[in-house]
């Protein structure tokens, strides 16, 4: 337990101490804008292109671990899209991003971090293939749902053409790509700029999960909405069950990789829940309180996770 200790409380100890900063400095969400800026275009692209351009490239294309995975966290999306739509008779937008709430959980700035804290750099390539492959199915599926709700009278093709290039312009996505392509040919950065990257890889998780923090602290939460009854437990019980399962059902994966999908699924609700309800004008207020109040109890169900993990009570394939 004490190894588990260890290896969690540094890593929600630097969301709290961003959480702490945030209610007692006298700042807006404005003043967090640079500090995004360098860990979504800077740091974190850095770690991806790092770890991913020094993994083998047959590594790189296992469309059976992406289809599993895929199917695992779509299924949670319809779910929620089902209760939302025809239990709780929402409509389409709200519960799109009730659906986004339950099944994106925050794989770019708690994702990296910690799956390389647990298990090693050996963990980079699952990481980097669910991100990018979840990512750009979220980009789709909810520009789409929202066009289809809100009647978006643009032509199918400019609709398809935006959603693209959301997707191939996202700059966590770039720096993957980029890594495939020196993972092809053997790329390697000359000595200068490979420190750089080196640099830059090591500030990615300790700045996001500050920034991750102060978010929080400055969105407070003012109500804790009813849909929270099922989408805590969907997002942080159901969700890394049905990967688990989903992934042994499929098979011959190494433990490593099915370990690594299970605890990413498990993470909380992605801060880009709030920002995609907040452009659409959908459910803001809720997903804000979503993030927080999955992001809490994270904190002991993620060590709930490691500890049956590490200690061995988890088996990597439940059908040997």
């Amino acid at each position: 337990m004490a190894d588990i200790i260890a290896l969690v409380l540094p890593f929600f100890g630097l969301i709290l101490i961003g959480y702490v900063s945030g209610k007692l400095g006298d700042h807006s969400a404005q003043a967090l804008g640079w500090l995004n800026f360098f860990v979504i275009y800077v740091t974190l692209p850095a770690l991806f292109f790092k770890l991913v351009s020094r993994t083998p490239i047959e590594q790189l294309t296992r469309i059976d671990f992406i289809a599993a995975c895929l199917a695992a966290t779509y299924s949670i999306f319809v779910l929620v899209f089902v209760i939302g739509r025809y239990v709780r008779g929402n409509n389409i937008a709200e519960s799109t991003v009730q659906a986004l709430a339950g099944a994106y959980g925050n794989i770019g700035y708690m994702g990296p971090g910690l799956a390389l804290l647990a298990f090693g750099e050996k963990a980079a390539v699952p990481v980097a293939l669910v991100f990018c492959f979840e990512n750009a199915a979220h980009f789709i599926a909810a520009p789409a749902l929202m066009a289809f709700a809100v009647g978006d009278k643009r032509p199918p093709l400019q609709l398809a053409l935006d959603v693209a290039r959301k997707i191939l312009t996202h700059p966590f996505i770039i720096a993957t790509l980029v890594g495939f392509v020196a993972a092809a040919f053997a790329f390697e950065p000359p000595l200068a700029l490979q420190r750089l990257i080196d640099y830059l890889a090591q500030a990615a998780a300790p700045c996001a999960l500050f920034a991750m923090g102060v978010t929080l602290a400055l969105r407070p939460l003012k109500r804790i909405p009813a849909e929270i009854g099922y989408i805590v437990p969907i997002k942080l019980v159901l969700h890394p069950i049905l990967v688990y399962v989903v992934l042994s059902f499929v098979g011959n994966f190494d433990p490593l990789w099915v370990y690594t999908a299970v605890l990413l699924a498990s993470l909380p609700t992605a801060t880009n829940v709030f920002v995609i309800g907040q452009q659409y004008g959908v459910w803001q207020e809720r997903a804000s309180a979503t993030i927080l109040i999955t992001t809490v109890i994270s904190v002991f169900s993620v060590s709930a996770l490691l500890f049956a993990i590490t200690q061995g009570y988890l088996p990597a394939d439940l059908f040997p």
